[in-house]
């Protein structure tokens, strides 16, 4: 079975393979980090430190683990022996040679803190998340066309579940298993796992919406700062991403809170007990799901060409714009529906964007969920499956 070609492998080959001696791969569990490394460096030792014999090895004496590979190594899901980080800086400072070591790793907060301390400046950084929509169009065994919306929310995009021709919700319900009795057992100390789902269901709930730690504390009853530790810890091992707001200075009353989405859009219905993409026809979070899938794709874009996320959402008492795509000056705000037909109420929001910010706002863009590409006076429009082939 041949694996699906991913997009930053350009980058990683073309752009800073030759930079550091360390490449550092973060992201989401299952997002296909080690079919990457694997793929890309085929000559190099792989060894898996969620192998009990090898991390008691690397725990026990990193030394003389590290001599077993004199010209370095992939070495995977880093994070569960972080005392190696230190060991490899020496390595690497002594041999003064690129490429050396390969580390993947899938808990942020636990690899980052660690790579500051040992590799900054030794290692470059990216994040691989599940496939992306011009990914699986390039699958030979997956024909996009024939593949509604729903099925798309329905599947996410975790590569598992195309790769093998899984079923959904098989591989959600044991990706979140997974998350809450192991990764949080081990590095969170939760002590009520079921509330944490609860939890975590409760903002799948809350797809879209700017978040307020202490509505959702008063509805778990819980304290505000338990919310605000256990998102962080959401969006620290990629299950949330914090989508931030523009702020700028205007006299106007933003809401300056992060919006709540998920990295997987296929997660979140799962938490949301959808069971069939049909469901989604008529579901109550129908345009927050495809809001989430959109936003997720153009940070996918960003990632994929080894750039910072640079989006936004701007909302005021007035109006609010999905997405704000930022770069340097120039502000591309971006209106998403998950309506097949294009209403006039739909430019409001743009208009009234690029009122406020005429010096910096040249193109507007309506993405929704029909098949028809026009360029109107009042923006771009375009659909989900083709709108980033425009920047």
């Amino acid at each position: 079975m041949s694996s699906t070609p991913r997009t930053i492998s350009k980058f990683i080959k073309e752009e800073i393979e030759n930079i550091y001696p360390v490449l550092t791969i973060t992201g989401p569990r299952q997002s296909g980090k080690t079919t990457l490394v694997k793929e890309l460096y085929k000559n190099k030792p792989y060894i898996n430190l969620e192998r009990l014999d090898d991390r008691e090895f690397a725990l026990n004496d990193p030394e003389r683990f590290l001599q077993q590979f004199p010209a370095g190594a992939i070495l995977d899901e880093v994070q569960r022996a972080p005392e190696l980080l230190s060991y490899i800086q020496v390595i690497v400072d002594e041999q003064k040679k690129k490429n050396m070591f390969i580390l993947t790793g899938s808990q942020n907060f636990l690899l980052l803190e660690k790579i500051t301390q040992s590799l900054a400046g030794r290692t470059s950084l990216i994040t691989l998340l599940p496939f992306s929509i011009e990914e699986i169009s390039t699958r030979e065994t997956y024909d996009l066309k024939s593949h509604s919306l729903e099925d798309l929310i329905f599947k996410g995009f975790y590569p598992k579940i195309y790769e093998e021709k899984a079923n959904p919700r098989i591989i959600l319900e044991d990706y979140i298993k997974t998350y809450l009795e192991r990764d949080l057992r081990d590095w969170a100390n939760i002590q009520d796992l079921n509330l944490f789902r609860k939890f975590i269901k409760m903002c799948a709930a809350r797809i879209g919406q700017p978040v307020n730690f202490s509505n959702i504390g008063d509805d778990l009853g819980l304290s505000h700062t338990t919310i605000k530790k256990w998102i962080n810890l959401l969006e620290l091992s990629y299950i949330v991403y914090l989508h931030p707001a523009y702020s700028a200075n205007i006299n106007k009353q933003l809401v300056k809170a992060p919006k709540l989405y998920f990295y997987d859009v296929g997660l979140a219905a799962h938490l949301l007990d959808i069971e069939k993409p049909e469901q989604l026809l008529t579901h109550s979070l129908r345009g927050s799901l495809y809001e989430n899938l959109v936003i997720i794709e153009f940070l996918k874009f960003r990632f994929n060409q080894g750039k910072n996320s640079n989006l936004y959402f701007y909302k005021d008492k007035s109006k609010e714009v999905d997405l704000i795509y930022k770069v340097s000056e120039k502000l591309i705000p971006i209106e998403i529906k998950s309506s097949q037909r294009v209403k006039d109420e739909f430019f409001k929001s743009l208009e009234y964007f690029k009122k406020l910010f005429s010096n910096n706002v040249e193109e507007k863009y309506l993405v929704y969920a029909g098949d028809q590409e026009q360029n109107r006076s009042q923006a771009f429009i375009s659909n989900y499956k083709k709108i980033l082939n425009h920047f």
